[in-house]
């Protein structure tokens, strides 16, 4: 209040602040991206970045800090680009190459491990709020969602073109029909949280929609389209109508389940697959009619739950129904006929004895059933001619108002959008796609390399990731972001080449030290004067702990784990994977529950993966230390780092407190810390054995092993 009372004061304070932002104007996300030209600087640079960052430095006096030594160096790197930390050897390998080239060299070690993938699929999984269950109180099961996981980590460690990438999340199905990876990519749009068993199914529809409208937004184009669902947006330049015709190239949307294989091997196995129905069909069809009556009956309560116009639609032959009645039945289907009970219980003495016979008869012919394929989740189009969308007014699926087509923002060119049918589907999707990453789109260049921005840096350039509009942060630096954004698509897309000039710019390769000048003029270091000290996210965490306790199981891909969580949250839903190798796989491996979350992510702040997260909360809370302190899954992981001590050391202390030391610091014991361990473990009450985990666990508390500087 003083403050407020002395404008001289105020007027000091702000002109105190940094200005680099000031002359941004509201809308400059809209705008083209331009092509700057790189700025000539006095201080040393090793790649373009550099120039642009130490022009806003020299500006007001200052320069980078001094680059970090070689240990420093390795583990950040290696955290950064493969989320583990570095072995002993590989330091020392690095330390001691003297060649002017063994950072890049090490670089491109990294960007080729197979870990790339697995580590910058994290983020991306943030972004697309994926997940495995279905949230809310049911929280159902989606069995085939990890391939969706496992896509993104591939796409990452192939390099993927950027543009290619989205476009087959968007409409890899109209667009790249015949490859399979396309088909997984599609499971993009499928991870709305849902309430199946919801008896209201238009808003069901509505609220599914309304997801992949805000999440496809601002995922792609760093924009908040979910505020003018209801109105024009508030701030930025975007109508009511906008936000529909977006959502219209969504109206047709249809989730299925597609073999994850080839389109031949799909054939041979649809051909093998006709021809056993064709033979088992008589049995089949004996069978169906027996139960038919027992089906009809449990059906009914069912069915009774929905209005009688829904209900109608169950008696309906599915080629008949509208592309809307197709949709709405399809939600009623699964409520009704896909959580069918056994009726064998219910059947007659005589309907039971015929019912076996059957039965018997079926087993014998499913012998030659063809073996079903590997499934995915996936989406397509209900039909060539999806159903209407209308503007909503304020945003009530009660209300509908005008008919829209899809079309692109008003603020870019307001057209309606080009689609062309395939054989079946709308074609809007891939019109979308395209538009999407269209070189002159000013958004989806510049939102990601600022996603890979902050994934290096701890910030982003636009610090919202997520909101690129007016409400959001104006761009510290517009001219590096937009020469990154040129950059990305004149390097046909290459995340790994953003990758490759962030982490070998000078900027990166500072240290972490602080100026106390520089920390005067720019408190927040959104200059980037020196590099900024960040903790472990969980999942680093945990691989950390298991990487240097010599449990990480590197082993790649596929159905996802369950490690052990504490008996207090254990439930039916979380079976812990039996195989303790399979529990100590990477954390990107972890089954991502959204009503149960595994409790070392979310302790340090993982979210919930209900919606879009563009920028993780970093939160310091009394529960993180006392987790890490006293929690049982730590304890093991201190007891298995230590026998992996007492293993490599034998029961020498000189011997264990530098082994322990340099697995987990990945550098020698200073000499105060060696006196202090050394009589941590003489004084200890307990046998050597437990000294020494009580050591470990001492190191997997320290402050060096949670941050990297």
């Amino acid at each position: 209040m003083r403050l407020l009372s002395n404008p001289a004061a105020l007027v000091l304070l702000l002109l105190a602040l940094p200005a680099f932002a000031a002359d941004v104007p509201d809308d400059w996300a809209y705008k083209p991206v331009r092509t700057p030209g790189v700025p000539k600087v006095q201080g040393a640079i090793r790649n373009p970045l550099d120039a642009f960052l130490l022009e806003k430095l020299e500006s007001q006096g200052l320069s980078f800090a001094p680059e970090a030594d070689r240990r420093t160096l390795i583990r950040r790197v290696i955290f950064d680009l493969i989320g583990l930390p570095p072995t002993p050897e590989q330091i020392e390998a690095f330390v001691n190459d003297k060649a002017p080239d063994a950072y890049e060299k090490l670089v491109e070690r990294l960007l080729a491990s197979p870990q790339f993938g697995e580590r910058q699929a994290i983020f991306w999984l943030d972004v697309v709020r994926f997940a495995e269950t279905d949230g809310f109180n049911a929280d159902a099961a989606r069995p085939h969602a990890w391939r969706y996981r496992d896509y993104v980590i591939q796409s990452f460690n192939a390099d993927k073109p950027y543009d290619r990438f989205v476009m087959e999340q968007l409409a890899g199905d109209e667009l790249y029909p015949n490859d399979p990876d396309a088909l997984i990519a599609t499971g993009f749009l499928r991870h709305y949280p849902d309430e199946y068993n919801a008896v209201n199914l238009e808003q069901r529809r509505q609220e599914i929609l309304n997801d992949i409208t805000d999440t496809t937004a601002s995922t792609f184009l760093g924009l908040t389209l979910g505020c003018c669902k209801c109105h024009d947006h508030k701030t930025d330049p975007l109508p009511q109508f906008d936000y529909y015709r977006f959502q219209a190239f969504f109206a047709g949307y249809w989730p299925v389940d597609v073999p994850a294989v080839s389109k031949e091997a799909r054939e041979q196995y649809e051909a093998k697959l006709d021809v056993w129905e064709a033979r088992s069909a008589e049995v089949r069809a004996a069978i169906e009619k027996i139960e038919a009556p027992y089906r009809t009956r449990d059906s009914k309560k069912q069915r009774s739950r929905f209005q009688e116009q829904h209900q109608a639609l169950l008696d309906i032959p599915f080629e008949k129904r509208t592309p809307l009645e197709r949709q709405i039945g399809a939600m009623i289907d699964k409520q009704v006929y896909s959580q069918a009970k056994d009726v064998s219980k219910s059947l007659k003495p005589a309907e039971k004895e015929q019912w076996d016979s059957l039965q018997s008869k079926l087993a014998s012919l499913s012998k030659e059933k063809p073996k079903e394929p590997p499934q995915a989740i996936a989406m397509t189009d209900v039909s060539v001619a999806p159903p209407t969308t209308h503007l909503l007014k304020r945003g009530n699926w009660r209300f509908p108002s005008d008919e829209v087509l899809p079309g692109y923002f008003t603020v870019f060119s307001g057209k309606d959008a080009e689609c062309t049918p395939t054989a079946s589907t709308s074609g809007r999707r891939a019109a979308l796609a395209k538009w999407m990453v269209d070189p002159r789109n000013p958004l989806t260049a510049r939102v990601m390399v600022n996603r890979l921005w902050q994934q290096h840096f701890g910030t982003g350039i636009v610090a919202t990731a997520g909101d690129f509009g007016v409400t959001g942060d104006r761009p510290t630096h517009p001219e590096l972001l937009d020469w990154l954004a040129g950059e990305f698509v004149r390097q046909q897309w290459s995340l790994k080449h953003i990758h490759r000039l962030i982490v070998t710019s000078a900027a990166y390769r500072q240290s972490a030290r602080v100026d106390e000048q520089a920390a005067s003029l720019d408190p927040d270091n959104q200059f980037l004067w020196h590099f900024p000290r960040r903790r472990l996210d969980g999942e680093a965490l945990r691989d950390a702990m298991l990487s240097v306790s010599g449990q990480l199981n590197l082993k790649a891909g596929g159905p996802s784990i369950f490690p052990e969580i504490p008996a207090e949250l254990k439930s039916g839903s979380w079976k812990v994977s039996s195989d303790l190798k399979e529990r100590n796989r990477r954390s990107i491996y972890v089954y991502v529950k959204r009503n149960l979350r595994y409790p070392m992510f979310t302790l340090f702040d993982s979210p919930d993966r209900t919606e879009t997260c563009s920028r993780r909360f970093v939160t310091t809370t009394a529960p993180q230390a006392l987790t890490l302190l006293n929690d049982p899954i730590v304890m093991g992981h201190a007891n298995a780092f230590s026998d992996r001590v007492l293993k490599d050391a034998g029961n020498d202390p000189g011997k264990v407190i530098d082994r322990a030391f340099t697995l987990a610091l990945g550098r020698p014991p200073s000499t105060e810390e060696r006196t202090a361990a050394t009589a941590f473990l003489k004084n200890h009450t307990g046998p050597f054995p437990t000294a020494a985990t009580d050591l470990c666990h001492a190191l997997l508390n320290l402050n060096e092993f949670l941050y990297v500087d």
